[in-house]
């Protein structure tokens, strides 16, 4: 009997939990009814951006290199040694500046033999006038010319006395001074002789006192130590002796040196004193030449009229001779090498001693104070590009840094090859941080419409009966508006039509938009970046 009742109790329990866990569920299921209800009438959350105006320009990014505007290379128009080249690359030179120096030996010598030859084809010229008829040549000419001549003469004797006087001067000075080191060795010997005597009396002195301290050691007065210190004291005193009479030896060589030089000074004073009156009387005898020949012309009244063709060869003659001569002095000018520009020394391909031959680069100096920015434009964007444009620079060399120049330079045609225009910015290098050879980017901005409406990318619902932008109105109830667009970039689009300034449109929701749809705004979407159209 007690099973059966505990057999109907489970029964029970067992129907009252199942019934529980029914109601339970149905009433769940209730409660997730209401809230699908409450979801489904509810405003939907949407990020919302503002239709803004702003000009949209056009832009194209090029990858630019740095160019010097002025790339000089230095060479010589001559063969010759290069006795004088101190600039090292990176330094900075200045216009007309000497930077290379070539031995002139040989174009000075060629420079000297063409204005001998030229100043010979003058003076027979010159003899010619004098010489011919003096119905073409007047005598007046004939004597100015020979004046010349005198006066020439004149000014060579004048010249050859003072080089005279100043090779003279300049040898007795060297045998004056040959003299003046005699006496300074001679007193160097009797300082080392007086050095020898004292370092002598020393070194006997220094004996006795050992002699001394010996007898004095043997008869057990003095300690071994004082022996030892006088034996000492000797051989410090035989050291000095040695020592002076090195410089005895010393001061006699240098008396035997003195003595070679006043007689190699004497002999050139000699030389120069001998010399100096051989030119002299040379230039004298020049001078009483060419009076003679003045006066020659001076008496001369006619002559054959003969010498009219040979005059006229004469002057051929000068005019060849006149020819070479600025030749010589043109090829003299060429062994000094200038700077034709400010800038710096950017290449060094020789050292001094090294032969230059003709064409070769001793130098690269390029100018550095403004640069060239080259950036190739395929022909598709050259309508950014214009002339005078400021444009923006970017160089690898410089992260962070944006510069500023100006196109001071397109090229008239394209390359055939990549159908690119270059492209030259001026930039200035005030500080010099920037250099020919750096890598970049450009960027050339052109104003395409100001003051145009856009709105982001995300705004624009492209839809089978057409272009839509949600426009979230009054009461927060969105309307789909037809709307025609632009030019566009990564970011925003431009709205030709169906939008107007200040009006908010629909960017990101949970779910589509349509006419009607009541909203939520949660975010309020940034429209201030700056865009670009293409």
């Amino acid at each position: 009997m007690k099973r059966y009742i505990t057999a109907i109790i489970a029964i029970v329990i067992l129907c009252g939990l199942a019934g529980w866990r029914l109601m339970n569920y149905y009433g769940k299921a209730a409660a997730l009814q209401k809230m699908a209800e409450a979801r489904k009438n509810a405003p939907l959350l949407v990020t919302v951006a503002p239709v803004v105006a702003r000009d949209v320009y056009l832009t194209y990014t090029g990858v630019a290199s740095v160019e010097s505007p002025f790339n000089v290379n230095i060479s010589s128009q001559i063969v010759g040694q290069i006795q004088y080249l101190q600039v090292r690359q990176g330094a900075r030179v200045t216009k007309g500046e000497v930077l290379v120096r070539l031995d002139p030996t040989q174009m000075q010598a060629q420079l000297n033999q063409a204005q001998a030859n030229l100043a010979q084809a003058q003076y027979r010229l010159s003899q010619a006038e004098i010489t011919t008829n003096p119905t073409t040549v007047s005598v007046a000419s004939q004597i100015a010319v020979q004046q010349a001549a005198l006066t020439s003469a004149r000014a060579l004797d004048k010249q050859t006395v003072a080089n005279y006087q100043q090779q003279v001067e300049s040898a007795r000075a060297a045998l004056a001074d040959a003299r003046t080191k005699i006496s300074t060795a001679t007193a160097a010997i009797g300082a080392a002789n007086a050095a020898i005597n004292a370092a002598k009396a020393n070194l006997a002195n220094s004996t006795t006192t050992l002699n001394r301290t010996v007898s004095l050691y043997k008869q057990g007065f003095v300690a071994a130590q004082d022996v030892d210190n006088a034996k000492a004291q000797q051989q410090v005193s035989i050291a000095s002796v040695n020592t002076a009479e090195s410089q005895l030896a010393s001061a006699n060589a240098q008396m035997s040196s003195a003595k070679s030089q006043v007689d190699s000074a004497s002999n050139a004073l000699t030389i120069a004193v001998n010399k100096g009156r051989s030119d002299i009387a040379a230039s004298n005898a020049a001078v009483q030449q060419a009076q003679a020949t003045l006066r020659l012309a001076q008496a001369n009244r006619a002559q054959n009229p003969a010498y009219q063709a040979n005059l006229a060869a004469l002057k051929a003659a000068v005019q060849a001779a006149s020819a070479q001569v600025q030749t010589a002095s043109a090829q003299l000018g060429y062994t000094t090498l200038t700077s034709p520009i400010d800038g710096w020394v950017t290449a060094r391909n020789v050292d001094p001693g090294t032969m230059a031959t003709v064409g070769q680069t001793l130098l690269t100096v390029q100018q550095l104070k403004s640069l060239y920015v080259t950036v190739p434009v395929p022909e598709e964007n050259l309508k950014v590009v214009s002339l005078g444009q400021q444009v923006s620079v970017e160089l690898d060399a410089l992260p962070g840094e944006t510069l500023h120049g100006r196109v001071s330079h397109i090229d008239p045609a394209a390359d055939p090859l990549s159908r690119q225009f270059t492209v030259r910015i001026t930039i200035d290098n005030p500080g010099n941080q920037i250099k020919p050879g750096m890598f970049g980017q450009v960027t050339f901005s052109k104003l395409l419409k100001a003051g145009a409406l856009e709105i982001p990318r995300e705004g624009v619902m492209n839809e089978k009966t057409g272009t839509f932008a949600g426009v979230v109105g009054n009461h927060d109830v969105c309307d789909l508006a037809p709307i025609v667009t632009g030019s566009q970039d990564g970011a925003n689009v431009q709205v030709l039509k169906g939008l107007q300034p200040g009006q908010m449109v629909v960017t990101l929701s949970q779910r589509p938009v349509t006419t009607g749809t009541k909203v939520k705004i949660g975010k309020i979407q940034d429209s201030s970046a700056a865009a670009s159209g293409q």
